[in-house]
């Protein structure tokens, strides 16, 4: 869902280099094009794989979804590692989105490309409010955006819960007034994680943080990237249904 690893608290004056290179903007960039190339690659395997042997689809949605999720939680406890759990898990994840677009695509052609730009289309929109300074990441702001983070965690913690009982949290998961409007509302959360993001890397890159930082940098926007692109999905899923 959100993005879990990145906030102001996971560094600290103690992690500044004294030597060596330290972390850059440029070089977080850099480290985002590599994943996005692991994440695509993912992506084409799964949909190769679904052409080719779907059977093997379900297998690979499980444990590539397990796998990711182990690898970001592993990476929360332990920034030393992203170097070597961010394009794992970029993979993996493109592994779980590639089958999952394809659902969608099935049944509505064009809605995935559609999805994809509207993502590229927020990022790029937060990203000149930051620059901007339109949008700043204050101490009010991180408060909010977490409680919001935290309150739609829970909601989808219920829905796993209820499904086992075949139960499911009434209208929000429709294409009904309520489930457009949940779903503008959790899009709307995911674009503004952006913004902590952004937050984070420069002020990272400022307080010249190791280089371990620029792939845990772009490990969490990813991350967050990977959350608003499935929202989006999701929503241009309801509104092509009700038609």
């Amino acid at each position: 869902m959100s993005n879990p690893i990145l906030n102001e608290d996971r560094f600290s004056a103690g992690e500044r280099i004294l030597d060596g290179e330290p972390m850059t903007i440029s070089g977080t960039v850099n480290k985002i094009f590599m994943l996005f190339v692991c994440l695509i690659a993912g992506a084409a395997l799964s949909v190769y794989t679904l052409f080719t042997n779907p059977a093997m689809v379900p297998a690979m949605f499980t444990v590539s979804a397990i796998v990711s999720f182990v690898l970001v939680f592993a990476t929360c406890f332990n920034i030393k590692i992203a170097k070597y759990t961010a394009a794992p898990y970029a993979l993996f994840e493109g592994l779980l989105l590639g089958a999952f677009s394809m659902f969608f695509e099935a049944q509505w052609h064009g809605i995935v490309l559609q999805a994809i730009f509207a993502t590229f289309a927020t990022l790029f929109v937060m990203l000149m409010l930051y620059k901007a300074r339109v949008i700043r990441y204050t101490e009010k702001f991180q408060a909010v955006l977490f409680t919001a983070m935290f309150s739609v965690l829970a909601i989808y913690l219920i829905q796993f819960i209820a499904s086992f009982f075949g139960r499911n949290i009434p209208l929000i998961w429709g294409a009904g007034p309520v489930g457009i409007a949940f779903s503008l509302v959790v899009i709307a959360i995911a674009a503004f994680s952006l913004i902590q993001d952004f937050f984070f890397i420069e002020t990272a890159s400022q307080n010249m943080l190791s280089k371990d930082y620029e792939w845990y940098g772009a490990m969490g926007l990813m991350i967050t990237l990977v959350w608003l692109y499935l929202e989006i999905l999701r929503l241009f899923a309801k509104l092509n249904s009700r038609n």
